[in-house]
C-alpha cells in the first residue's frame, strides 16, 4: 500500500488541515456506525494539533453525537495522569476537556500502575469497547508520530519484537533514560482502518525519506512497519520533514 503524503508550508498550516479533517472524518464514522474509536498520540506535534482542534471547536457541529467517540491512547509513560509527561494529561488539557468528552468514553492507559499489570488490564478494556478482527482491535483511526530514531508509539528499534507481538498492549523501555512505558503492539495498530502520522522538523527528515522510498535503511525503523492491513495510511508532514523527498 502506497501512503498519501500531504505537505505544508508550516506546522501551523498542518494542523489547520488536520484539525478539519478530525471534525469532518470522525462526523462521517459517527453517522455510519454506532461507536467510534480514536487512538491518540503524545509528542509535540500532537500537542499543537490538540490545541488547534481545540481553536476550531465551531466544527464540531460536523459531529452529531459525541457519545459515539471514544478515545484510546496508543502509548503512555509509567507516570500519574497529572504528570507533566503524562500523554493522557496532555490530551485531557488541550482537547478532551474543549470537546466534553464524557468521563465514561475515555479510556486512558493507567501509567501510575505496575506496568505488566496494566499492559494486561489495558488489554481487557480494549477488548470490552473494540471490535475485533483475528482477536485483534480494530480502531477506526489512530494517531501516531515518530521520533528522530524512527520509533512510533513506545516501539523502539531495539524493540522491534513489539512489532509481531500477540498481545494487544505490552511494556516497553526507553533505550536511553530506562523509563518504562506502556504501548499498543504493531498487530494492534495495523489493524485499524486508518492510520495518520504527523512529523515535523528537520532532524526527522531523513528517516521520513528513508521510510517513504522504502529504502533498506527504514527496515531499522519501526514507524515503517505500521502500514494498515486494509485501511488508509496517510502522513501528514512539514516541509522540513519533507525536505529529502
Amino acid at each position: 500500500m502506497q501512503p498519501e503524503i500531504n505537505i505544508f508550508n508550516t506546522v501551523s498550516e498542518l494542523t489547520d488541515k488536520l484539525a478539519e479533517v478530525f471534525y469532518s472524518h470522525i462526523g462521517t464514522l459517527c453517522r455510519r456506525q454506532p461507536k467510534v474509536n480514536i487512538v491518540l498520540s503524545g509528542g509535540n506535534t500532537p500537542q499543537l494539533l490538540y490545541r488547534k482542534i481545540a481553536s476550531h471547536i465551531a466544527f464540531s457541529s460536523q459531529v452529531d453525537d459525541w457519545n459515539k467517540v471514544h478515545f484510546f491512547w496508543g502509548d503512555e509513560r509509567c507516570v500519574p495522569p497529572h504528570h507533566s509527561e503524562s500523554n493522557f494529561g496532555m490530551a485531557n488539557r488541550y482537547l478532551l476537556r474543549a470537546l466534553n468528552i464524557t468521563v465514561s468514553n475515555i479510556h486512558r492507559i493507567h501509567g501510575e500502575s505496575r506496568p505488566e499489570d496494566e499492559a494486561v488490564r489495558y488489554s481487557g478494556e480494549i477488548r470490552s469497547h473494540v471490535a475485533t478482527r483475528n482477536s485483534i482491535p480494530v480502531f477506526d483511526w489512530v494517531f501516531l508520530g515518530m521520533g528522530d530514531d524512527g520509533h512510533t508509539a513506545s516501539i523502539f528499534p531495539d524493540q522491534m519484537s513489539l512489532l509481531y507481538a500477540d498481545a494487544i498492549c505490552a511494556v516497553a523501555v526507553h533505550p536511553q533514560s530506562g523509563q518504562q512505558r506502556i504501548t499498543l503492539t504493531g498487530k494492534s495498530l495495523i489493524n485499524a482502518g486508518r492510520i495518520t502520522f504527523m512529523v515535523t522538523g528537520s532532524t526527522k527528515a531523513q528517516r521520513v525519506k528513508e521510510i517513504i522510498h522504502d529504502e533498506p535503511a527504514s527496515k531499522l525503523y519501526p514507524a515503517r512497519y505500521i502500514k494498515p492491513l486494509r485501511g488508509k495510511l496517510e502522513w501528514f508532514l512539514d516541509k522540513e520533514a519533507a525536505g529529502l523527498l
